[in-house]
């Protein structure tokens, strides 16, 4: 048995066996596991098993076992529960079981408390920022790797205009990392569309369809289509993500009301195209346009904030970008990422936001120097350092700065002072997203 199998059985005896699983996912560095009953998870046990380097209680619990572990074992929990990562485990449960009015009034309480507790955790905030969380998280290998590949192209770009490096066969390769930068930035928001489609409910083919007409693929020459409000042309991509996500959202709305109302005979044929036509009419002529001018606004604002802001508001994103990421609230920057490199080519925002992984690191390696006979920390520190220079900080923020307390609040300070540093040269921006270590 391997070791991160090892670590999987573990994690499911500390939640209360497979019988209180409920559902099992993953993201960069958490296996995100759905309970049944909170009360049968033993938090200590779950915290002290070797190899977990932190535990979130949220909607579901989040035990941070660092980047690649991850996979291995929220696979191998999938592979125990004889489901796919996501979906519901089935749980054969005894209805027919007799209950005293004592165990019937203990279980409705829970469920009060629970319901109580879910109500307070899911306020419209925080739907929001966990709905566009789950859209993109699934996107962020794409991005590393689609990012990644343009900046190397970039690179090389620059070295044969300075002349540095010549050849035809430099300048094909050039166009070929380019071709497999643009798999994915040029298409993003037909994976946007999907994405959004299962996170809201409706068809993901039909979600991938509309963010599709976003790009208004076949319009050329004089056959162009007029922005109703303005008058000018429509541009392919006007509105960006931002445009596409909500109208995946309206299509979700109308997807499911139409499956009401529809006789089940003609429903695969007539909701889907009723659908796609109305929501497709209204992304076009309503949706584009309301959603240019909301993310032309945001990356204009977000611009002059930093731009006007200089050493003052690099010091208060680079300071307060750590906290975000422990709240797993940091996601919401990644629309705003995306709008600013489309529009401006670059955002001027993740290296400002960067310098909060430089200043966890800063506090990592100081520990490392200066807790040199504590063996359980340097050995977790062995761990995280190095995907920590890679730029994923949750493994140094769960597993080393935040249960030593000063160490994090020294992390948000560096942090600060690297984003008062690059705030203040100011135009210090990032082709491509993804995360904010040695690769950027």
């Amino acid at each position: 048995m391997t070791k991160e199998q090892q670590l999987a059985e573990r994690i499911i005896a500390a939640v209360g066996g497979m019988d209180n699983i409920d559902s099992v996912m993953n993201c960069m560095t958490r296996v995100r596991i759905k309970v049944l009953d909170e009360n049968k998870v033993d938090d200590q046990e779950l915290r002290h098993i070797d190899g977990v380097m932190g535990v979130i209680h949220d909607e579901r619990i989040q035990v941070v076992v660092g980047p690649g572990t991850v996979n291995k074992v929220a696979n191998h929990m999938a592979e125990l529960s004889g489901v796919k990562l996501g979906d519901r485990i089935p749980h054969n449960h005894n209805d027919s079981e007799k209950m005293d009015y004592k165990s019937y009034a203990a279980d409705k309480a829970k469920a009060n408390k629970e319901a109580h507790k879910a109500k307070q955790k899911n306020g419209k905030l925080n739907k929001v920022l966990k709905s566009i969380a789950n859209i993109f998280i699934p996107l962020i290998p794409a991005f590393i790797g689609a990012g990644l590949i343009g900046g190397i192209a970039a690179v090389l770009s620059n070295l044969m205009v300075a002349g540095y490096i010549s050849g035809a066969w430099i300048t094909q390769l050039i166009t070929v990392f380019n071709v497999i930068k643009d798999g994915m930035l040029a298409y993003l928001a037909i994976f946007t569309g999907i994405n959004a489609a299962k996170e809201f409910g409706a068809t993901p083919g039909l979600g991938g369809v509309i963010g599709g007409t976003t790009l208004l693929t076949g319009i050329a020459g004089k056959n162009i289509l007029m922005n109703v409000f303005t008058g000018e042309p429509l541009q392919p991509g006007q509105g960006g993500i931002i445009g596409v996500i909500f109208a995946v959202w309206i299509l979700s709305i109308v997807e499911k009301r139409l499956h009401k109302i529809v006789p089940n005979a003609i429903d695969i044929i007539v909701t889907p195209t009723i659908a796609l036509l109305i929501v497709g009419l209204l992304t076009i002529f309503i949706f584009m346009p309301l959603a240019g001018f909301v993310s032309d606004s945001l990356v204009s604002v977000v611009n002059g904030i930093i731009s006007i802001g200089g050493v003052f508001s690099g010091f208060i994103i680079g300071a307060s970008f750590l906290p975000l990421v422990m709240l797993g609230l940091h996601h919401i920057f990644t629309p705003i990422h995306i709008e600013m490199i489309n529009q401006s080519g670059a955002t001027y925002l993740l290296p400002i936001a960067a310098m909060a992984g430089a200043g966890q690191v800063g506090a990592a390696l100081a520990l490392w120097v200066r807790c040199k006979r504590n063996t359980t920390l340097r050995n977790t520190l062995k761990g995280a350092l190095p995907v920590g220079f890679l730029g994923i900080g949750e493994p140094l923020i769960y597993g080393v700065t935040l249960p030593l307390g000063r160490p994090f609040l020294t992390a948000c300070i560096g942090g600060g002072i690297g984003g008062a540093v690059i705030g203040g040269i100011g135009h210090i921006g990032a082709k491509a997203i993804g995360p904010s270590g040695v690769s950027l």
